[in-house]
This record gives C-alpha cells, structure tokens and sequence, in this order.
C-alpha cells in the first residue's frame, strides 16, 4: 500500500472513522525534517506487518482546516487513529519510534 493524500476535511473525518487502524503524516513542503522521513513512512506502508494499517499523508498548508482541527503545531507529525479516536501520536523526524 503507498501513502495517500488527503484532500478535505470531509474525507479526514470519513477516513479515521473507517474502523481500520490510520497513521496521518502531517507534514509541509518547506519542512526538511518531513522530506528526510517520507521514504521511511513510504518504506512501512509497503511490509507486509502493516497491511491492515492505512497511511495517509496532510500537507498541512494546503489542508488548514485539518491541521486546526487536529491542533498540529509541528512537523512532522504522526498520528495513529482508530475508530475515530486518537491512538497515539509521534511528533519529529524520529525513524526508530515511527517503526
């Protein structure tokens, strides 16, 4: 599986309530530490360890209504939801805790 964009609010919401667990990279284009650990989320969503877990990705400049919601204030940040609720949260370019 690869990672996947989110484009709107209304599919965040659908997304993290589908009962499968969710990991959401929020991450921005100018971020440096976000481009460094995008190969290694890309890396994860292909084991086959991971194969009931969907990634998904939200640029957070593009999709700000989704960031506020969530209350992001730096990147990278991961987040591992299931049925709607938050699970856990990574914030940083932290390769060994995302594993």
């Amino acid at each position: 599986m690869t990672v996947k964009e989110i484009k709107s609010l209304d599919d965040f919401r659908a997304i993290i309530k589908s009962g499968k667990p969710v990991i959401i990279d929020f991450w921005a284009t100018w971020c440096g530490p976000c481009r460094m650990i995008s190969p290694i989320l890309e890396q994860l969503s292909e084991k086959p360890e991971f194969a009931k877990v969907e990634f998904y990705k939200v640029d957070v400049d593009d999709q700000e209504q989704i960031s506020q919601e969530v209350g992001i204030k730096a990147m990278p940040t991961f987040i591992l939801y299931q049925n709607g609720e938050k699970v856990t949260e990574l914030v940083g370019a932290r390769p060994e805790k995302l594993q």
